[in-house]
């Protein structure tokens, strides 16, 4: 009952075995000695990657005028907090405080010059009236002595008269005489203090007007001051959101040629801005107001989209490699996005709908010449020589293979041959290709390369075991 049994088992076994090899045999010559595929109708998007950062549309840096000791933070008026990252603000609002103590010193100091200034100035027009009224006396004093002269030229003209006649005594007529010169003498001494007492006028009022200069030297040096004293309260220029707080309470901060950055605000984070460096091969494609679609490792599964706003025109070069920078505009109402996100670009060039394509593997593949069937091998053989002609001369490449300046060559198989099939192709997604032109219709079977072989007459393995006693010679 045993051996039965054994035999029983020895034989489901073997036959196991027949049926397995029997289906591995069949199964590797029905497939045929070619992969196969079908030209299908379908939409064709073109697009190039690019990698970038997210920035807030707007940034703004705030910095100090003044040189100072952080003295206090704002208050977050949604927390009652001091102002911190993340904090956002109104245009106005208080970020800081520097202390201002000597801006408040050095205002005072200027109001006492100022004070200094406006007492010289009314000690000047004081003047001014003195020297007036020093005029007016020489004036007076000029004429007395134009009248004293007058009477006295009178008296000497009479004495002319008299003194050839013997009317008139010697001693009179050089009374007369003395009289006249000393009246014509007062009027030039006269003449000479009212000329004195107008210069001294000008230069009172010089003086007034230059006392009034310095009231106004002191009043803007006020100004500046006040000014300064300003400075000592940082406040938000807009309304926006504290991305980067870059000081500590009791931190000199030091104004200079390169303002010290205090704060970053972001104007808007609704609305975000991915800077995007495109390769200088590409950036022929991008222009204005382009579809984006872009991703972030930190929200997987997403895909976001914005706009091209502007192509900058600034290129850097690294490695020889020249990039541009494309400023990528992207809504962010619900606020998912953070700012220097890194974004995985996909900047849509052209597309397609309900074409005929062919896939790239098929217009990549190329067959030997024994597996083109004869009426088209010496053709093929010819351009497979120029092909490798051009290659040894360095001819440029980067067209797929099998195509040139917009066509192409795919292979249909015509028994255990293949035979070509010229086509023209259009745009590409790097995937498949589509074929604007030549013999190849919706479901046409194209090669796409060699089938693989499980096995066959022409290999085995000797160690493994031999059914029905192995292969026949």
């Amino acid at each position: 009952m045993r051996k039965v049994i054994v035999l029983v088992v020895v034989l489901v076994l073997a036959a196991a075995g027949g049926v397995g090899f029997w289906y591995s045999h069949a199964a590797a010559h029905a497939e045929g000695p070619y992969r196969t595929e079908e030209v299908k109708r379908g939409d064709l998007l073109a697009t190039f990657s690019a990698t970038g950062t997210l920035e807030p549309e707007d940034i703004i840096d705030v910095g100090t005028q003044v040189a100072g000791q952080i003295k206090e933070f704002g208050t977050d008026t949604k927390t009652s907090k001091p102002i911190d990252y993340s904090s956002e603000v109104e245009a106005g609002a208080v970020l800081a405080k520097i202390d201002e103590s000597l801006f408040v010193a050095k205002v005072n100091q200027s109001k006492a010059m100022v004070a200094v200034a406006q007492a010289a100035y009314d000690q000047a027009v004081a003047k001014v009236d003195d020297a007036k009224a020093n005029v007016k006396v020489a004036q007076a004093n000029l004429s007395v002595a134009q009248a004293n002269y007058d009477h006295a030229k009178r008296d000497w003209d009479r004495a002319q008269l008299l003194s050839p006649k013997q009317a008139l005594a010697p001693a009179d007529y050089d009374t007369y005489l003395s009289a006249y010169e000393t009246t014509k003498a007062a009027i030039a001494q006269n003449d000479a203090a009212l000329a004195q007492a107008k210069v001294q006028v000008a230069e009172a009022v010089a003086a007034a007007d230059n006392a009034k200069a310095g009231i106004g030297a002191a009043e803007a040096q006020l100004a500046q001051d006040q000014i300064n004293l300003g400075y000592t309260v940082i406040k938000a220029p807009v309304k926006g959101v504290v991305i980067d707080r870059r000081v500590t309470i009791g931190q000199t901060v030091q104004s200079s040629f390169n303002t010290p950055s205090l704060f970053l605000l972001a104007r808007d984070l609704k609305r975000m801005k991915v800077w995007a460096s495109v390769n200088e091969a590409d950036i022929g494609h991008v222009h204005v107001g382009q579809t984006v679609k872009f991703t972030c490792d930190a929200f997987a599964g997403q895909v976001f989209t914005g706009t091209v706003g502007l192509v900058r025109l600034n290129a850097t070069m690294t490695n020889n490699v020249v990039t541009y920078t494309v400023e990528v505009l992207a809504d962010n109402s619900n606020g998912q996005l953070l700012p220097y996100l890194t974004a995985n670009l996909q900047f849509e060039v052209d597309k397609r709908s309900a074409v005929l394509t062919v896939s790239n593997e098929a217009l990549r593949w190329k067959p030997d010449v024994k597996q083109v069937a004869p009426d088209a091998r010496g053709a093929y053989a010819k351009s497979q020589q120029k092909r490798d002609a051009a290659a040894e001369g360095g001819a440029p490449g980067g067209a797929l293979p099998g195509s040139s300046a917009g066509r192409g060559v795919v292979w249909v198989q015509d028994g255990s041959f293949v035979r070509p099939v010229k086509v023209k192709l259009g745009l590409s997604d790097g995937a498949r290709t589509e074929v604007v032109d030549g013999d190849l219709g919706e479901g046409a079977a194209v090669v796409s390369g060699d089938a693989l072989q499980v096995g066959g007459d022409d290999s085995s393995n000797p160690f493994a075991p031999q059914m029905f006693g192995g292969k026949k010679q």
